[in-house]
């Protein structure tokens, strides 16, 4: 992964940085609805009311806006999480924190599902990038809850991909295909299941 954000962001005044971000925002919205490959750079500076020569002050190519959008896409959803799971105690309270915390971000960055999955074809290794990220954290989480007895001695990776394909579903086919919060009936079932399991064992 590039330097790129952090090169681009020292010695920014506070109008040059709102004028970067605008140019993020706009970026997000542009790629999410038309696809990486049928925006241009004009576009995106036009909507977003900056100059070429402006934009190419802080993205020296359309990859490299496109690059730093995932970045901050990732940075700041899994920054939700945290600050959320931070909040509780249990290893299963943290969990329905942080899957909370993602849905209702989510319902603002809808179009996450589309840039991510372009990511496949523009850069390989930035979209392997993305979900090995969010793994670390659901890693670190479940190796300590296993090692606090709060989890069964699975493999962590395993279980953290599991999760993870959980949070990817459920909130694309509520969020991204009906444009709506995840419904509470749904989030509890999805707890259910993670935490309890699909067996169904008859009493008596």
């Amino acid at each position: 992964m590039s330097q790129l954000s952090e090169n681009k962001m020292t010695g920014l005044t506070t109008k040059g940085k709102k004028t970067r971000q605008k140019i993020l925002d706009t970026a997000e919205q542009i790629f999410g609805e038309k696809g990486y490959f049928e925006t241009s750079v004009a576009e995106i500076t036009l909507t977003a009311g900056v100059a070429q020569g402006t934009y190419y002050n802080y993205f020296p190519t359309k990859k490299a806006v496109f690059e730093e959008l995932i970045k901050q896409l990732s940075s700041d959803f899994r920054y939700e999480i945290k600050v959320a799971m931070e909040k509780e105690q249990s290893f299963e309270t943290k969990q329905k924190a942080g899957y909370q915390a993602f849905f209702e971000w989510l319902v603002n960055h809808r179009n996450l599902y589309s840039i991510i999955q372009q990511s496949v074809l523009v850069d390989i290794e930035l979209y392997r990038w993305y979900y090995e990220k969010i793994a670390e954290g659901f890693i670190k989480s479940i190796d300590k809850a296993i090692q606090e007895g709060e989890c069964k001695p699975l493999s962590a990776e395993t279980v953290a991909y599991c999760l993870m394909g959980i949070g990817q579903f459920i909130g694309m086919r509520w969020v991204y295909w009906e444009e709506e919060s995840v419904p509470e009936v749904v989030f509890d079932e999805v707890m259910e299941i993670i935490f309890k399991g699909l067996n169904h064992k008859l009493e008596g």
